[in-house]
C-alpha cells in the first residue's frame, strides 16, 4: 500500500526542533497562514460568481488601485494573525504603516513580526490567472515587552527566519522555508487539508526560460537589453523560451519547477525598480536561495540590502543560479562600458 503523504500539520510538528528557536511560535504562525490561505482560496475560487472582483475604489500606499479581493485577503491574514496572539507586529503591502499587536494582556511579549503581500498579481483577478500570497517572518530586534518599532521591520533579508508563498491556481499550494530547504504542500479542497506534494524543491542550476515584461524593453537598462538578446540568440542551448505571467508568485513557482530566471529591473519609468524589497523580493529571495537558486538586484545579493523604508522598491533578478550569474555579468559589463 502506498504511504500517505504527510499533512502540513504533521510536517510542522516533525520538523519543529530543526528551527533555531523551537518554542512553537513559528509553527503557530505557519498554521495561522495555512488557515487564512484556505479562507482566501475559497473566495478566489468563487470570485467569478460573487461581487468580489473589480476595483474597491481606493488606492494602496503605492498609488495602485486596490482590488476588492486585495482588501479582503489583507483583512483575513491580518485578523487571523492578530486573533492567534502570536506576532507582535504586522506590515502589509496594502497598509501605509505597520500594525502593532499587543496580546490580550497588553504585554507585547510575542517575538516575531510578519511582513506580507496578501494578494500578489491582483491585476490578474478579472482574467482568472493565478494569484498568490507572499509572507516573511523575522524575529524582533527591540526588547520583548515593548511595542514594536520600525527597526523590527527594516531588517535585511538575511535575518529572515521563515518565508513562503501560497499560489492559488489550478491547485492551491503553500510553499515555505525555515532555512532548511523548501517544501510545497497542495490543498485537497474536499477535506481542506494541505499535503506534502513537493518535498525538497530545487532550482536546476541552468534553465531555458526567461521571464520579463518585454513590452518595457525600450525602458530597460542596457545590461538587461543585452541579456535579453543573449537569451534570444540561436547558439549552444539557446534561444531560451520567454514565459511571463505578470504574477510574481506564478512566474517564480513555474521557474523553480522547470528552471529559469525572473527579472523585474529598473527602467526609465521606475528608476528604483517596481517590486517591494520587504514584501516580495526578500521572501522570494530566501525561498529561491534555499532551493539552490540565486537572487540579486543585478549586481549583488538582495538579502544583504539594508532597508531604509517600509515600502522600498528594488530591481529583482532571481532563479536558476547560472542564469542569474550570467545576467549579472551582462549588467556589470554594461556598467563598465559607460566609463
Amino acid at each position: 500500500m502506498k504511504e500517505r503523504n504527510k499533512t502540513l500539520g504533521e510536517f510542522i510538528i516533525e520538523n519543529q526542533n530543526a528551527f533555531q528557536y523551537s518554542s512553537g511560535e513559528l509553527s503557530r504562525i505557519i498554521n495561522s497562514i495555512r488557515l487564512a490561505a484556505k479562507v482566501v482560496n475559497y473566495k478566489v475560487n468563487k470570485a467569478g460568481l460573487v461581487d468580489i472582483i473589480g476595483a474597491a475604489g481606493e488606492q494602496n500606499i503605492q498609488g495602485e488601485d486596490q482590488q476588492k479581493l486585495d482588501v479582503y485577503a489583507n483583512e483575513v491574514f491580518i485578523q487571523t494573525l492578530i486573533n492567534r496572539e502570536i506576532v507582535c507586529g504586522i506590515a502589509s503591502e496594502e497598509n501605509d504603516e505597520f500594525i502593532t499587536v499587543a496580546g490580550s494582556d497588553k504585554s507585547h511579549n510575542n517575538k516575531y513580526v510578519v511582513l506580507m503581500d496578501p494578494l500578489d498579481g491582483s491585476s490578474n483577478i478579472d482574467v482568472n490567472v493565478s494569484l498568490g500570497t507572499i509572507f516573511s517572518v523575522y524575529r524582533r530586534v527591540t526588547p520583548i515587552g515593548s511595542p514594536v518599532t520600525m527597526e523590527d521591520f527594516l531588517q535585511p533579508g538575511v535575518n529572515q527566519v521563515a518565508a513562503g508563498y501560497v499560489i492559488y491556481g489550478t491547485s492551491t499550494m503553500l510553499v515555505y522555508t525555515t532555512g532548511h530547504g523548501v517544501n510545497g504542500f497542495t490543498l485537497n479542497p474536499a477535506i481542506g487539508t494541505f499535503y506534502l506534494s513537493h518535498p525538497n524543491m530545487q532550482f536546476s542550476k541552468d534553465g531555458h526560460i526567461y521571464s520579463i515584461n518585454e513590452g518595457n524593453y525600450v525602458h530597460f537598462p542596457q545590461g538587461v537589453k543585452n541579456y535579453i538578446k543573449y537569451c534570444q540568440t540561436e547558439e549552444e542551448d539557446r534561444p531560451y523560451t520567454s514565459r511571463y505571467i505578470g504574477s510574481l508568485v506564478s512566474d517564480i513557482h513555474r521557474n523553480m519547477i522547470k528552471g529559469g530566471i525572473y527579472i523585474y529591473p529598473t527602467s526609465s519609468k521606475a528608476p528604483k525598480g517596481k517590486l517591494r524589497l520587504l514584501y516580495e523580493c526578500n521572501p522570494m529571495a530566501f525561498i529561491v536561495e534555499q532551493a539552490g537558486g540565486k537572487a540579486s538586484d543585478g549586481f549583488g545579493s538582495i538579502m544583504e540590502i539594508i532597508p531604509t523604508e517600509l515600502h522600498q522598491r528594488v530591481p529583482f533578478f532571481c532563479g536558476s543560479y547560472n542564469m542569474v550569474e550570467k545576467a549579472e555579468e551582462f549588467m556589470e559589463n554594461a556598467k563598465l562600458s559607460k566609463y
